[in-house]
């Protein structure tokens, strides 16, 4: 069988500017052309290695800029690296950005063409598809009203919806999941499930260590741009999660423990962990324990603060 996605010994380069530098030829002479080269070069990416096999789903773990996002838009040809090779065997049905390629001015109706027709269907498959894809994303209402009228949920919802009813052979999802609401979230786990049933390839990004472990068949962990675990989710899961509660660990300073209003003990790193310098302490629900969904809320901070802060 052959591999969906080949990724060998891949590197990214990245340049950073000084602050200051011109961005037109005016400013670029008037500053006698200073600052116009790169500062530093720094890889955003080095020697990564792996293989995802059709129908393999594999989860990838990392900091805020450990370069997973980078890897993800790679693989999905947004860019080329500056080492290595990327192999795609097959269509790419892509998830990286929050409605990209949506026109802000065209309908959901004509948005949705247009990505179908660039995910490679016809216009006649996207239409016989049509249907299925504002049912999916539950936009019967609002499918010809501009994007630009859409909330952050909705042109989610339709931007995964397009990319899953295109047939993709690979899958790239990039924290997609976190936008929606909760039974819409299981929806589209459910749907995943299925394309990966039918032999479809998925990459995943999530900061879900739990979903990783749960969904995916192989894990792959980034770290300042460079593998530091790749192999079974429990294994690699279990090695990210020791190292983030070492971390948490260390930043959090000795102290005595503290009793919450509702009585609740707060003991260092055992149910108070952090750098303290803001931290919650109590919870306290009125006019009752339970909230019902829909409801109204409001939320009031009482705050304790040692020294003066400007403009809070």
């Amino acid at each position: 069988m052959v591999d969906a996605i080949i990724v060998k010994g891949l590197g990214k380069r990245f340049n950073n500017y000084h602050p200051d530098r011109p961005f037109t030829i005016m400013e670029a002479a008037l500053s006698g052309f200073r600052h116009i080269m790169a500062a530093e070069r720094f890889w955003a990416l080095q020697n990564i290695t792996f293989t995802v096999s059709p129908g393999q789903m594999l989860g990838i773990l990392g900091h805020n800029g450990a370069g997973k996002s980078t890897l993800l838009r790679l693989i999905g040809g947004v860019g080329k690296p500056d080492k290595g090779k990327v192999t795609v065997n097959g269509s790419i049905g892509a998830l990286l950005d929050l409605g990209a390629g949506f026109h802000p001015d065209l309908t959901g109706r004509e948005n949705a063409f247009v990505s179908g027709v660039v995910a490679g269907l016809t216009r006649e498959e996207m239409g016989r598809r049509f249907d299925e894809i504002v049912t999916f994303a539950e936009l019967e209402p609002f499918i010809d009203n501009p994007v630009r009228t859409y909330s952050t949920g909705m042109q989610m919802r339709l931007a995964f919806s397009v990319a899953v009813h295109t047939d993709p052979d690979v899958m790239l999802v990039d924290e997609f999941l976190s936008v929606g609401d909760l039974r819409f979230q299981a929806k589209c786990l459910e749907r995943i499930a299925q394309l990966k049933e039918s032999g479809c390839a998925i990459v995943l990004i999530s900061h879900s260590s739990e979903q990783i472990e749960q969904l995916c068949d192989r894990a792959l962990w980034l770290q300042q741009g460079q593998i530091m675990a790749y192999g079974e989710p429990k294994v690699v899961v279990a090695q990210y999660v020791n190292q983030m509660r070492s971390q948490t660990q260390q930043r959090t300073p000795n102290g005595s423990s503290q009793v919450t209003r509702s009585g609740v003990q707060l003991r260092m790193n055992q149910n108070r962990f952090g750098s303290l310098e803001v931290e919650i302490t109590d919870v306290l629900l009125l006019p009752s324990l339970e909230i019902n969904s829909g409801d109204s809320l409001a939320i009031d901070i009482e705050y304790f603060s040692p020294q003066a802060i400007d403009g809070l």
